[in-house]
């Protein structure tokens, strides 16, 4: 498992497993957001299965199934939400943690210029510079 720290609060990762559950706790998460569908993972690593261990091991664990159809600025919004209205870290995971760094960067919209945005995901090593139209598009219907 690799985090990859976007913020001091929000992190990403690729795919995670119910063995990697006890590592996420320990670096003190206190929530988890899947951010991929059922439909591209086997069944032991589906979101049921890692809620159950994300909630045995006393985290918070959120569903929000984002593909390139539902990166919708109402998925933003809750994606945003669900990593700011908690009491402290939150950990989000898809296949690579590209998505979960999409959507963070794109709820950014109304807080950060797109430089801003596009330097802090890659200092996390994910490099969006394809994002920048979508960046200012929604920094002008933010501002």
């Amino acid at each position: 498992m690799e985090i990859r720290r976007i913020t001091p609060r929000y992190s990403v990762s690729p795919q995670i497993t119910v063995e990697d559950v006890p590592a996420i706790k320990a670096a003190g998460f206190v929530r988890v957001i899947c951010n991929r569908p059922d439909s591209e993972v086997p069944f032991d690593l589906q979101s049921e299965a890692i809620d159950r261990a994300v909630r045995d091991a006393g985290m918070e664990f959120e569903v929000l199934e984002l593909t390139h159809h539902t990166m919708t600025p109402e998925n933003i919004a809750r994606q945003r939400e669900l990593s700011e209205n908690c009491d402290g870290p939150v950990l989000a995971y898809c296949a690579s943690g590209t998505r979960c760094t999409v959507a963070w960067a794109l709820g950014q919209c109304d807080r950060m210029d797109p430089d801003q945005i596009l330097e802090t995901t890659r200092k996390a090593g994910y490099a969006l510079d394809q994002l920048r139209p979508a960046l200012e598009q929604f920094r002008s219907k933010a501002t």
